[in-house]
């Protein structure tokens, strides 16, 4: 769920997302891996919710990929 009524906020794909995207921005041209290790020294964040953080920030055109197979912002 995006924001779940029962669980504390920390938990949702909608909070962690926002920690994807701040990594994004603070780290330009970064891979799946790369990108996965610079949110696990902030949070621990298992890569399923990782992933799905990911779709979610694809979904809402807030991210994509580059022609090096590399995570950015979308302009």
């Amino acid at each position: 769920m995006l924001i779940p009524e029962n669980i504390h906020p920390e938990n949702s794909i909608y909070y962690n997302g926002a920690l994807v995207l701040e990594a994004i921005q603070n780290n330009k041209n970064k891979n799946l891996l790369d990108l996965y290790q610079i949110i696990l020294e902030k949070r621990r964040m298992t890569f399923s919710v990782f992933i799905l953080c990911l779709d979610w920030l694809f979904l809402i055109d807030a991210a994509t990929l580059d022609a090096n197979g590399d995570i950015e912002l979308c302009s």
